[in-house]
């Protein structure tokens, strides 16, 4: 069991999404803002993108599910169970020994016959999404969802470690450039909040599957079809399929089903 411990980084304090602010988070319960399951994703994947390198960012398989909140500044521990050549399970767990979430990584041998961009409606630069509730889900799964572009990187790379340094070198922006899992898994959250408008809204779990790595100045195309709206417990639920597509060419670089609680019981 290999263990890697860094601080956590809340990626996203100023976002449309409120729940990782300090004072909204605070009003649901939480002790502050919420560091982004897009970042504690990028956390757990973390000690195989360093041991499987780019062969990872080509064909690395990831199923990464939050079970509890990760503060800012908080330390964390990421323990590595290498299972096989291709394989392994890791855990985050917080400074006060609380699990806070848990994947299993894997590099695919044979990949799955890659998704095709499909000819969905792009969104215009001032769409202004509507409110998110079950009837909208229920239309965009009907009538289609807006695909989103997005830029690696931006001007805010979401770089998921204060000190860019402690990077694997092939995500470092300097070096080796490649898009890291926090902002790939961002474009998920980013377009299933820009077609339908949630505050707040958390993130829960990703499966995603890479299909090639996202080299420096990339253009990406986001594609999204609604797969499942459901309640549990007094939350409700959206599960949706992305997929991201290499601008230049229209060839899919990454898969995602992302599974996020857009209404919160009480909200």
């Amino acid at each position: 069991m290999n263990t890697w411990t860094a601080t956590a980084l809340n990626t996203a304090p100023d976002s449309e999404n409120r729940i990782h602010s300090d004072e909204l988070a605070q009003e649901y319960g939480f002790e502050g803002g919420l560091v982004p399951g897009v970042t504690i994703s990028a956390y757990l994947v973390h000690p195989l993108v360093e041991l499987w390198g780019k062969e990872w960012l080509d064909k690395g398989y990831a199923n990464c599910r939050i079970t509890s909140p990760l503060y800012d500044e908080e330390l964390f521990e990421v323990k590595t169970d290498v299972i096989d050549a291709s394989r392994a399970n890791t855990t985050l767990v917080r400074g006060n020994g609380v699990v806070s979430a848990n994947a299993e990584v894997a590099l695919t041998e044979a990949l799955p016959p890659a998704p095709l961009l499909r000819k969905d409606k792009l969104a215009d630069r001032d769409y202004e999404a509507p409110q998110a509730s079950r009837m909208i889900w229920e239309r965009l799964k009907s009538e289609g969802c807006r695909s989103f572009t997005y830029s690696w990187p931006d001007d805010d790379p979401v770089i998921y470690l204060t000190d860019e340094k402690r990077l694997p070198t092939l995500l470092q922006p300097q070096m080796g450039g490649y898009a890291n899992l926090s902002f790939l898994l961002g474009c998920s959250n980013w377009i299933l909040a820009a077609n339908a408008f949630m505050n707040p809204w958390v993130h829960l779990q990703t499966i995603s599957q890479n299909y090639r790595a996202v080299s420096l100045n990339s253009a990406l195309i986001a594609q999204m079809e609604i797969n499942k709206i459901y309640e549990k417990k007094g939350h409700e639920f959206i599960d949706v399929f992305v997929n991201l597509f290499d601008q230049q060419d229209e060839m899919c670089v990454m898969t995602i089903n992302l599974t996020a609680i857009y209404k919160l019981r009480g909200s």
